[in-house]
């Protein structure tokens, strides 16, 4: 699969050169297993709206890949990517950043059992799926306070992401949110969420990719989580904190 390149690399070459990085024919290959697999799965399971592949290459691979710029991924980190529905963030910086140490979550096992299937088509190494959801997953102690840095691109606001992702970071680590560019109110009303699960917001950074308005909110974990948090199903998103 993917063994012939007759896809249009422009926009994604471009884009990777933007971003400052450097990516090998090998690593542009398995992005194009990647789409495939991902296209060809999205027929009779839901994994994304966006199937076209520059709209792909953007949305979905460079937006993933753009966390390098708030973060040194050049290392043997622990990295969790909670909620990662079809493999975004985790997937993408795996390709990119192959010595980080991969955990990707989701709590529908359909999603896991296809990343599973791409894990073994790319030939990733340390890289874990686990089917569970964040609240069950966060009371065992294989995972909780384990990973130097959690991200997400789920969708939710800061205070409920933050409730679902900082118990999962070792005090010294951090928690990175995807979000898009206005996000100003918002980490306002998560400050006292994230101070009370032992956060503290350290950088809002803002850029633009091509025409999109994008954000990452960093926090950093300075003591560790209250074991009430996260609390049980359901209510960090109905009562955020």
């Amino acid at each position: 699969m993917a063994d012939r390149m007759d896809y249009d690399l422009t926009k994604f070459k471009n884009g990777i050169k933007e971003l400052g990085l450097s990516v090998t024919e090998e690593q542009y290959r398995q992005f194009l297993t990647f789409y495939e697999m991902l296209t060809e799965k999205n027929k009779v399971m839901n994994l994304t709206a966006i199937t076209e592949f520059d709209e792909v290459v953007e949305k979905h691979f460079l937006d993933s890949l753009s966390l390098c710029r708030v973060c040194d991924l050049n290392r043997g980190i622990r990295v969790l990517d909670l909620g990662t529905g079809a493999g975004f963030p985790g997937i993408p910086l795996k390709i990119v950043f192959p010595e980080i140490r991969l955990i990707l979550a989701d709590s529908l096992n359909k999603r896991i059992l296809f990343l599973r299937e791409v894990m073994e088509e790319l030939h990733l190494k340390d890289v874990e799926a686990v089917h569970a959801r964040a609240e069950e997953l966060a009371g065992n102690r294989l995972y909780r306070e384990q990973s130097d840095l959690c991200v997400s691109r789920a969708v939710a606001n800061l205070s409920t992401l933050s409730e679902y992702c900082l118990p999962f970071v070792k005090v010294g680590g951090e928690f990175i949110s995807y979000k898009s560019g206005e996000v100003e109110e918002e980490v306002s009303q998560a400050e006292h969420a994230v101070a009370l699960l032992g956060g503290n917001v350290a950088e809002v950074y803002k850029f633009h990719l091509n025409e999109q308005s994008r954000s990452f909110v960093r926090i950093e974990k300075k003591k560790k989580t209250p074991r009430a948090y996260p609390r049980k199903a359901g209510t960090p998103s109905k009562f955020p904190l």
